[in-house]
């Protein structure tokens, strides 16, 4: 795990990655990485690379307040900042990029309405019903993603990273749990993965595409999602990502504490989708790879020696280890002690406050 990896473009010192986590930490009124933003990733810069959280391109793709934007001349100020002092440590940041479509919130979206590949609305209490998009309003949104990539890019940014898992817009149209359209945008695994294509085309055209990455997570069921048949789903969009030569894929398996669970529309359990995942996928797919949720170290380890993986990210040990390959490599203490209560809460606790190990000598 500390050994180099170049990842496309991208000359990693280690193959430890910051995860992309929602962090809430930006000005709620404006989406505005600030001086707090900057210190979290620069305390992080031990890592081969960070990925941020994820960055909306419209405020209507807002789907929480605090987190960070893409769209305006003062979020890509506010990203400058957080780069500069990532590139002044010696780091890589790549900026991942996302519309929330109907996991988004009216009280959060300056009067514009919820939109999806869909009109039904999430399962949970109180969810909007969306907007079905329209095949003109998809090309608008395309468009958008297209003007985050150059504004990402104008901030400084190393790469860029589309976010399609876990049940936001590009997730809602690749999945058929979800994406009930019968035109050129659903129906058919090509159909459906025409969104994500096209989007992820904006962006390199914009970064190249060996500044382009992609997160999936093909077994996933946050926010009600789910597909009748992932594996073939994921083999048609690997051999796609494979075409366009992609610094890396990032997949992010189902939570191992939920792996015997059966989603709603389903008779089998998520591990019984894929079983394997990791090394199933890989033989569907040459590029880099780097895996994602519930990985020990030691697996990470596995992982990489036998290439099944390039890298792995990490999430909540990130969090609480802002120095976490230092550690490992010298065998100092792991902390575990992340508090989850302040994840999404704001302020420095549970933030900034999580030092590096210092060895008693």
């Amino acid at each position: 795990m500390n050994t180099p990896i170049t990842l496309g473009a991208l000359t990693l010192k280690n193959r430890f990655i910051v995860a992309p986590l929602t962090r809430i930490r930006a000005d709620p009124k404006d989406g505005v990485a600030n001086d707090l933003v900057a210190e979290y990733y620069g305390q992080r810069t031990s890592y081969g690379l960070i990925i941020t959280e994820c960055s909306q391109i419209d405020i209507q793709s807002n789907g929480f307040p605090g987190s960070c934007g893409i769209y305006s001349k003062e979020q890509v100020q506010g990203w400058k900042k957080v780069v500069e002092n990532v590139h002044s440590k010696g780091g890589l940041i790549m900026l991942q990029i996302w519309h929330c479509g109907r996991a988004a919130k009216l009280q959060n979206t300056g009067g514009k309405k919820i939109v999806s590949s869909t009109d039904v609305p999430l399962s949970d209490p109180g969810s909007d019903t969306p907007h079905r998009l329209t095949v003109p309003e998809i090309k608008e949104i395309v468009e958008q993603f297209r003007q985050g990539a150059i504004n990402a890019k104008e901030a400084g940014f190393d790469g860029i990273q589309l976010h399609g898992a876990n049940g936001y817009l590009v997730d809602q149209f690749l999945r058929n749990g979800v994406n009930d359209r019968t035109d050129e945008y659903g129906g058919s695994i090509e159909n459906r993965s025409r969104f994500a294509l096209e989007v992820l085309d904006a962006l390199i055209s914009v970064f190249g595409p060996e500044r382009t990455a992609i997160r999936i997570s093909p077994t996933g069921n946050f926010q009600d999602m789910y597909d009748s048949n992932p594996l073939e789903l994921y083999q048609y969009l690997l051999k796609e990502f494979e075409k366009r030569k992609l610094a890396f894929v990032e997949i992010r398996r189902h939570a191992q504490r939920i792996a015997n669970f059966i989603p709603k529309g389903l008779n089998v359990t998520l591990d019984q989708q894929i079983p394997d995942l990791f090394n199933t996928l890989r033989k569907y797919y040459s590029g880099n790879i780097v895996g994602n949720d519930s990985i020990t170290i030691e697996e990470a380890e596995k992982l990489t020696i036998n290439k099944t993986v390039q890298a792995v990210s990490f999430g909540k040990l990130s969090i609480s280890n802002p120095d976490l390959p230092i550690r490992y490599q010298n065998n100092w203490p792991i902390n575990y002690n992340y508090d989850v209560e302040t994840f999404y809460k704001g302020g420095e606790k549970g933030y900034i406050d999580y030092e590096t190990y210092k060895p008693v000598n």
